[in-house]
């Protein structure tokens, strides 16, 4: 299976918390479909304290995985949303 491409697209979406409304990253997102799935490579900037949980409300909002060998967070349904 094809990796992600490393640079990516140009741009940018602001993911934010569904239940606080905090900013969680700041992420090249290629295409216009839901956000399912997060690459780490393309994280531009990461506003979160631990990993795949709220800095503010605590809410695990995703689970780490392997998505085509590599690494990137699975969003749970309804958890995140984008701008």
């Amino acid at each position: 299976m094809a990796k992600p491409n490393k640079k990516g697209p140009t741009q940018t979406v602001e993911i934010f918390c569904a239940k606080c409304r905090e900013l969680l990253y700041k992420y090249r997102k290629g295409g216009k479909g839901a956000l399912i799935k997060c690459f780490k490579e393309r994280i531009v900037t990461d506003y979160t304290t631990a990993p795949c949980t709220c800095p503010k409300c605590g809410q695990i909002f995703a689970r780490d995985t392997l998505v085509r060998g590599a690494p990137a967070y699975k969003f749970a349904g309804g958890k995140v949303t984008m701008k």
